[in-house]
């Protein structure tokens, strides 16, 4: 199977993580979690491409199959999920970044193609350099060593019953503080088919990531209807707390959790108080300064929501709360203390003052298709690309400017992964190639 998938990669010349205090060149070379070095969609990469042009990349490489999980890097090594179009087999890879070869691949599980605009090889993998671990739509949950030898594998719905989203899981792991959070907040009952025995939990649950075993589960309930109970979104540690704390959102709440117990300490809610059911959530918060940002879904508004409060906050601890922008899927980029919000639907980029929501300025991107992948800053740039695999740099600066736009259109598939930036080098994935652009 190895020496197959080789042949399946066109290569053109063209210590845990929260543990250590890494030296600003080491956050600069990795990408270890899905939203960055800083979980934020920055990093402090340097000497990065102005254009991202196919004929100019580093190299290409052929993957077996689509996915909208972004990669990570640990130095020399990019990580990878997919699911193999033609086995359905789910599959985590481990690829050269110097030149685009595949170090190794491991058959995780067996997965599904369920729409066609999400799939079982959703979530990303997270690696802290010494281990890396893959998670997918189906519930298997494996770790790796960085050279594939495995050292653990489990299922979450055989441990604690079936996922019940209408879209297909898509919730990407969180490593922090040394436990693996994983989230499913979901339906109680089924999406489709008749509900039978008890009621199915949402929860938040921590696990060992050096043995794969839980060191706690906890049940988190809300009052939400239907679809509105599901969330894809990632638990996100709040940063600028005086507590050390992970946050959720989903199920028409947001919620401040102890990290190492998980028992909530404070909840946010309030936008939809029609209790509509069909207002699932997308984008995961985004915390910074003390303050969680959070995207209410379809076209609803943006809230702050300021650290250190406990029980109902809905009031108490709102900095502040608009409709002057919106993102129904995009994570939004806290880069440069200033916060950036691209709404995937309108085309439109913002730049906000995070303590206030004041937009300092905006700009329509354009291009023939939604955005759906978030936001990437490095490099005083702010990388973007929608479905159809277009992808711009805007200048991270006052006032909105494009600096580039162009075209790396693959497969029919929508292209929902996040750029990445790491020193020397952008990773672009599309629906059907890995691009590595910088320096040849």
């Amino acid at each position: 199977m190895k020496t197959h998938f080789r042949g399946l990669i066109l290569r053109t010349v063209v210590l845990p993580l929260a543990a250590i205090v890494f030296a600003p060149a080491a956050l600069a070379d990795n990408w270890p979690q899905w939203r960055g070095p800083h979980l934020n969609g920055s990093s402090d990469a340097k000497n990065l491409p102005d254009k991202l042009e196919k004929d100019s990349a580093k190299w290409q490489a052929k993957l077996p199959g689509p996915s909208g999980g972004t990669p990570v890097v640990w130095e020399n090594k990019i990580f990878v999920s997919a699911l193999d179009q033609q086995s359905q087999k789910l599959l985590a890879l481990c690829i050269d970044r110097s030149d685009g070869h595949v170090l190794w691949r491991k058959e995780v599980g067996q997965g599904v193609f369920t729409n066609r605009r999400n799939n079982m090889a959703s979530p990303s993998p997270i690696t802290d350099g010494k281990a890396v671990f893959f998670y997918y739509g189906n519930g298997d949950l494996a770790a790796f060593d960085l050279d594939g030898n495995p050292l653990w594998s489990r299922n979450l719905q055989k441990d604690f019953g079936n996922f019940n989203y209408q879209w297909t899981y898509g919730s990407s792991p969180l490593l922090h503080d040394g436990r693996l959070y994983v989230q499913v907040l979901h339906r109680d009952v089924p999406v489709q088919g008749p509900a039978t025995g008890e009621k199915a939990e949402s929860y938040l649950l921590a696990v060992d990531p050096q043995t794969g075993k839980d060191l706690w589960r906890h049940v988190r309930p809300n009052d939400a209807n239907a679809e509105s109970k599901e969330s894809y979104g990632t638990p996100m540690p709040l940063d600028g707390s005086p507590r050390d704390e992970v946050v959720l959102i989903g199920g028409d709440c947001v919620t401040g959790h102890d990290a190492k117990t998980g028992a909530e300490l404070w909840r946010y809610g309030g936008w939809n108080p029609q209790k509509i059911g069909h207002w699932r959530l997308v984008p995961s918060v985004v915390t910074a300064e003390g303050i969680v940002i959070a995207c209410a879904p379809k076209a609803g508004p943006v809230m702050a929501i300021t650290a250190g409060g406990d029980g109902d906050v809905s009031k108490s601890h709102e900095l502040w709360k608009t409709k002057a922008f919106t993102s129904d899927v995009c994570v939004p980029l806290y880069y440069r203390n200033q916060l950036y919000v691209l709404d995937g639907d309108a085309k439109k980029l913002y730049g906000v003052e995070l303590k206030t929501g004041k937009v300092k300025w905006s700009g329509s991107l354009g291009g023939g298709d939604v955005f759906r992948a978030s936001p990437t800053g490095a490099d005083g740039k702010i990388y973007c690309m929608n479905e159809r695999g277009q992808v711009w740099v805007v200048s991270a600066d006052e006032p909105f400017k494009i600096l580039y736009k162009g075209d790396l259109a693959g497969a029919d598939w929508p292209t929902r992964s996040s750029i990445v930036a790491v020193d020397g080098n952008v990773l672009v994935r599309t629906s059907d190639t890995l691009y590595c652009f910088g320096q040849k």
